[in-house]
């Protein structure tokens, strides 16, 4: 769970970097048919998301069950 957060992290910051500065990645562009709020908002999801998934992830794999 942690390492797929990451990713979905990443692309969404790279996603809000890029869109900054006017280059759109491909498999973003159809958000940009909805409107410039809506695609910041899904580019907003996918980074809280991707936050989300890592920190649930690193709190099952640190329990340990000491003998």
């Amino acid at each position: 769970m942690r390492k797929i957060g990451t990713y979905i992290a990443l692309f969404g910051i790279f996603a809000i970097i890029l869109g900054s500065i006017g280059k759109v990645p491909r498999l973003l562009v159809w958000i940009y048919d909805w409107g410039e709020t809506m695609a910041w908002v899904i580019k907003i999801a996918f980074v809280v998301i991707g936050v989300t998934l890592f920190v649930l992830g690193g709190k099952r794999e640190s329990k340990s069950i000491d003998q």
